[in-house]
């Protein structure tokens, strides 16, 4: 009678092992900053939804239609991050310049905003700097790889 039975090989005999591995290692490639994904994404939600959040929406009428904007492109990065990272990581830096135009938009958009509205924006955009740094520093850091 034939053994039928399975048997569990050693795979790094297998003539294509080092192919799979190379593939493997390309398909994972890309996804470094996949937990930073998630968290961009909620701060564009938050961001976006912030005037309501802090009640600022009489008081700052032109800054509730900029966060809503602002809110809506950093959750587009976001979401391009987790569609095709290896091609958005170079946006990274866009996400930066991002944050630092959220740090000082309410002087500028808004007019004479309380603390609230200033504080909610300073820890929105410095909360974006530090996570398209993170996401750019992983990027560059993937791209030196061989």
């Amino acid at each position: 009678m034939a053994n039928v039975s399975p048997t569990r090989g050693d795979i790094t005999s297998h003539p294509d092992a080092s192919e799979m591995r190379a593939r493997y290692a390309r398909v994972l490639g890309g996804r470094d900053v996949a937990l930073v994904d998630g968290p961009v994404f909620l701060l564009g939600l938050y961001c976006a939804a912030s005037p309501w959040i802090v009640h600022y929406t009489t008081s700052q009428p032109a800054l509730v239609t900029h966060n809503l904007i602002m809110g809506i492109a950093i959750g587009l990065l976001a979401l391009g991050f987790t569609r095709a990272p290896e091609r958005m990581y170079g946006l990274s830096w866009a996400m930066c310049a991002l944050g630092v135009w959220m740090i000082v938009s309410p002087w500028i958009v808004g007019e004479s905003p309380d603390a609230g509205v200033v504080w909610n924006n300073i820890i929105i955009g410095a909360l974006a700097v530090v996570l398209g740094l993170v996401c750019a520093g992983t990027a560059a850091k993937a791209s030196t790889r061989p």
